[in-house]
């Protein structure tokens, strides 16, 4: 079982492909899932389900997310990416291959005679570093078509013991909202600048107010602004026409969330009041909170005893599209220790799969059984 997951795991490493363009990583976990008996659907562009129907009233399910990054992998491990400019930097590889290798597990089970407390369904999914597969896969029905009544998925997470769970009640990644500003000016020479209109100085000014607004923020409303890229003007000797803005808005909170989307918009009309360019702000509509169902979690450390998870005291600002999955049905996510390694996304980042996927593995199946 799991030296067929190690297996996975590399195969799947050395063809990263992105967003729900999947077809040598689908094809690869479809023939893998072939054979365990499971009823195979293709609900969205780039997904596969496997539903194991063991007569049950519900249906338990798990995710795994199967998308790479536009990164170049630095590695040098012997089974790195075989595709230049792609590489699973994010450890979708190892959440592929470990539920990968809970799907055999079930297989050989269900063939020993083995009673599960629930059908297991396992959902492959799509772009979850792009536009959420997650969201479209809850949309097509998935969940009333197999009458799933909870869900479990988990991350591979740098600098926590390798092979250690953690996560928390309640809050566990952030809101994510991308959060564009336009300028628009007048351009004239600097020479005349009292007959023109400063797009750069405008978006200068509501960037200030943006960070003295949400940096004033009481210290328990937990919250991020960033801005990390400005685009403006042509020249040095000119005023600047025209202005973009994008940052990152992360919250937990939906109410703190609209507070600040609103306040940030007054602001744009205050600025473009005093300057005389025009302001405009749009923000994406982001993946929810990861936030983890309080009785279920607390289900969980009940049946585990003293191997419950650990408990982590704060969320992450990580975003993440399980929380789509969390909107439909109850549902935990989970925290899987790498040790210490590059941050992800780097293309440093590295993992040791020989201790890792077993224990992924491992506490998953206890979640099949789990009360």
């Amino acid at each position: 079982m799991t030296s067929d997951a190690i297996m996975h795991r590399r195969a799947l490493h050395q063809i990263p492909e992105l967003d729900d363009e999947l077809p040598e990583t689908l094809a690869y976990v479809t023939r893998a899932l072939e054979p365990l008996g499971a009823a195979l659907t293709h609900p969205i562009k780039g997904s596969v389900c496997a539903y194991f129907d063991v007569g049950a009233k519900e249906t338990v399910a798990f995710r795994a997310d199967m998308d790479a990054l536009p990164v170049t992998e630095c590695t040098g491990l012997f089974f790195a990416s075989g595709k230049p400019g792609r590489m699973h930097a994010c450890g979708h590889d190892g959440h592929t291959a470990i539920a990968l290798g809970l799907a055999a597990e079930t297989a050989r089970l269900l063939k020993e005679g083995v009673q599960l407390p629930r059908n297991v369904l396992f959902v492959f999914q799509p772009a979850e570093e792009t536009t959420g597969g997650a969201e479209r896969l809850v949309n097509a029905g998935i969940f009333e078509k197999y009458g799933v009544t909870r869900i479990f998925g988990l991350h591979l997470w740098p600098n926590l013991p390798e092979g250690t769970v953690w996560s928390r009640p309640g809050p566990l990644m952030a809101r994510s909202n991308e959060v564009t500003l336009t300028v628009a000016g007048k351009s004239v020479h600097v020479s005349r600048a009292a007959e023109g209109h400063d797009a750069l100085r405008a978006a200068l000014a509501w960037i200030l107010a943006a960070y003295d607004y949400v940096e004033g923020l009481p210290a328990n409303v937990r919250r991020t602004l960033q801005f990390g890229r400005m685009d403006s003007g042509t020249v040095r000797n000119a005023v600047a026409g025209e202005a973009r803005v994008e940052g990152t808005l992360r919250t937990y909170e939906e109410e703190t969330a609209q507070t600040i989307r609103e306040t940030l918009s007054a602001n744009a009309k205050m600025v473009a009041e005093a300057t005389g360019c025009s302001l405009d702000v749009t923000y994406s509509t982001g993946y929810p909170a990861v936030w983890n169902h309080e009785a279920l979690f607390e289900r969980v450390q009940a049946d585990l005893g003293e191997s419950r998870v650990g408990v982590l005291e704060e969320p992450v600002l990580a975003a993440e599209d399980f929380s789509f999955y969390q909107r439909r049905v109850p549902g935990v996510f989970f925290f899987l220790g790498v040790g210490t390694t590059a941050e992800l996304h780097s293309p440093h980042f590295c993992w040791n799969d020989e201790v890792v996927i077993p224990a992924g593995i491992a506490f998953m199946k206890k979640m099949m059984f789990l009360s």
